[in-house]
């Protein structure tokens, strides 16, 4: 991608699409990488915005994965997950920049329909049980391709992640452990397809002041607000926001 030529606006929505996100993480320890590429996909386009989260992204997600003490036994159970999802993220973004910004948007406000709904209705998941051993490269795979095109890590692997029962603990790690893994990955895919570069990387690092004070103010809005009901209101929120990311591509 070319070096962005935007306006003083833009720049400053880009801030504030980053401390609104850090704000949800904050108070609900989740949706930082939906949020930005909701927000920013409006003005921006996706794949602007998946170069834009990677940094502050990373960096959100480092604390998660690493804390807990229970990395070795993640990595022994989901290690197929991952390194499918990787395998398929580096071959999906180089589609990434031949793909129709229209098409790639309407699928953002699709897995963002369903992450949202998701969120609001809680739905309870099988265990996959004796059937583990080969979903757990299916579930990778599939959510390599849909984290690829874009940018999103939670659809399907945070909800096959619920569905093996990991004890709260257990389950808020490995799922630091797949958006890490996934950030990664996609950094590598879209530097290595061309379709990042320093001006981007630079503003990136830039937002991640503005995504950590987002993250303080978070943790004093779930002291004052309970913490259900705010996840209501953001997953009630996130869904009109899908629905209108899919109407703008039809009108």
């Amino acid at each position: 991608m070319d070096a962005p030529m935007w306006t003083t606006e833009v720049y400053l929505f880009i801030g504030l699409a980053f401390m609104v996100a850090g704000l949800i993480k904050g108070a609900v320890g989740l949706g930082f990488p939906t949020v930005i590429l909701a927000m920013l996909s409006l003005s921006l386009g996706v794949r602007e915005a998946m170069a834009l989260m990677l940094l502050p992204c990373f960096l959100t997600n480092v604390w998660q994965a690493f804390s807990g003490g229970n990395m070795a036994a993640i990595l022994r159970r989901i290690w197929p997950l991952l390194i499918c999802a990787s395998i398929t993220i580096w071959l999906t973004t180089s589609i990434v920049g031949t793909m129709e910004t229209r098409l790639l948007s309407c699928l953002l406000g699709l897995v963002v329909c369903t992450y949202a709904l998701a969120g609001l209705t809680s739905p309870r998941f099988i265990s996959p049980g004796n059937h583990e051993y080969w979903m757990t490269p299916v579930i990778g795979t599939v959510n390599g391709i849909v984290t690829g095109l874009t940018g999103t890590f939670v659809v399907p692997g945070v909800l096959y992640l619920q569905s093996l029962k990991l004890t709260r603990d257990v389950l808020v790690q490995a799922m630091g452990i797949l958006f890490l893994v996934s950030t990664t990955a996609l950094g590598v895919g879209l530097s290595g397809h061309g379709l990042l570069n320093t001006s981007y990387l630079l503003i990136s690092t830039l937002a991640v002041a503005p995504a950590f004070i987002g993250m303080a103010l978070g943790r004093r809005v779930r002291q004052s607000i309970p913490e259900k009901r705010f996840a209501r209101i953001f997953f009630c929120s996130l869904l009109l926001l899908g629905i209108y990311i899919v109407g703008n591509c039809f009108f």
